[in-house]
């Protein structure tokens, strides 16, 4: 660790070269108009771009045990060189064929072990006084890479079509590779040769963690529903718009980091869940009753603060409460969570909101939220009551 100071050298390079890797992936966000333009159906279409998040979920013990074992570094090196190999072969696809489910489930292990290795990397560079400010901080560039990597892709299209657009996000994931050659290994060798590391369940089922691992759920549950259905929700309701809603969302959330990232780790981790949850919570129940305009926009703000705060005050405290030896595999876990919920959120919630009408579907999702965050607190009360 370098001193206590966020802006390190190495904290910095890692910060950049995520952001290269993350803008290649979220110019994949085009990726549904090229398959569309190809003669996909709307069904296929969903189908091929879950495979991603499948390939993700499923891949998660392998990535872990392997940082853990055998550093960051390799993880780091090697999801990047398939995730440049996977970008550049799409650059021959021209047609719907079976080689499209292959190429899905390749980019989404590399982006499962760029995502894992990168926040790992991060966790072990940051000093443990300020590990909330500093996750937060460099969820931004994560943030910032999906505005960045959407208007690229537009404008990809504008001057070039999608092959413009598969160049730009191979340029970019080579750029990150470059990046990523710089950094040394981050894992704490001393701590992870004096504690093994154990089975990845292990990780799974250690009991400090299980509440974390239900929270974050719940919290990833609630998100996946506001990016998967808020578009259709628009289009249903004629209130505000997708770019407005999450301009709004976003820019909070980073404003909230950037000026205010020093907050949790000056109250207290543990005591930052439930209101930056319920923050969250509030946000989605607030578009369930939305009928102007202004209250759009007080979701997406109540939504980007919940996010602001949420995202980093349980990677932080899951990384709090693992042993060195198992960071890997816990911020893994952490990851699948946040790609199964897309797997979960998106055919659950979209029962719901056939059943309920969307309204019904966001209090439900809420719902669930809020009662995690509540849960979560009982929790912590319950075991300070112990001693």
């Amino acid at each position: 660790m370098d001193g206590e100071a966020l802006y390190s050298p190495r904290f910095v390079r890692c910060m950049v070269a995520n952001f290269a890797q993350a803008v290649s992936f979220s110019m994949f966000l085009h990726l549904p108009g090229f398959l569309q333009a190809m003669g996909a159906r709307a069904w296929l279409i969903g189908v091929l771009i879950s495979l991603t998040a499948l390939s993700a979920v499923a891949s998660g013990p392998l990535i872990g045990r392997a940082m853990d074992r055998r550093g960051r570094r390799p993880v780091l090196i090697w999801g990047n060189c398939l995730n440049c190999f996977t970008v550049a072969l799409y650059l021959g696809v021209g047609t719907i064929h079976l080689g499209l489910w292959g190429l899905q489930l390749l980019h989404g292990l590399a982006e499962a072990m760029l995502y894992a290795a990168f926040f790992t990397s991060a966790a072990d560079i940051l000093p443990t006084s300020r590990r909330t400010q500093g996750l937060a901080l460099f969820g931004t560039s994560s943030m910032l890479a999906i505005a960045a990597g959407g208007y690229l892709g537009d404008l990809a299209i504008a001057l070039g079509g999608y092959r413009a657009v598969f160049t730009g996000a191979l340029l970019a994931a080579l750029t990150a590779l470059a990046l990523s050659w710089t950094l040394t290994e981050s894992r704490p060798a001393a701590e992870a040769a004096s504690e093994p590391s154990r089975r990845w369940r292990d990780t799974l089922m250690q009991r400090a963690l299980l509440s974390l691992w239900l929270v974050s759920s719940a919290f990833f549950f609630a998100m996946a529903g506001v990016f998967v259905f808020f578009k259709t929700w628009v289009l249903a309701t004629g209130l505000g718009t997708l770019g407005g809603f999450f301009t709004t969302y976003t820019v909070t959330a980073i404003l909230l980091r950037l000026l205010l990232g020093w907050v949790p780790d000056r109250i207290g981790t543990r005591r930052m869940v439930m209101p930056s949850l319920l923050c969250y919570a509030a946000g989605v129940a607030t578009l369930a009753g939305a009928s102007q305009l202004w209250h759009v926009v007080l979701a997406a703000m109540l939504c980007g603060t919940g996010h602001g705060y949420g995202f980093p005050v349980l990677m932080s405290l899951i990384t709090e409460q693992t042993r060195p030896a198992e960071r890997g595999a816990a911020i893994t876990i952490f990851a699948a969570i946040d790609e199964g919920a897309v797997l979960v959120a998106g055919p659950v919630l979209g029962l719901a909101a056939d059943a309920l009408g969307y309204g019904g579907m966001f209090i439900a999702a809420a719902g669930v939220l809020a009662a995690a965050a509540l849960v979560f607190a009982g929790h912590i009360g319950f075991n300070r009551g112990r001693h």
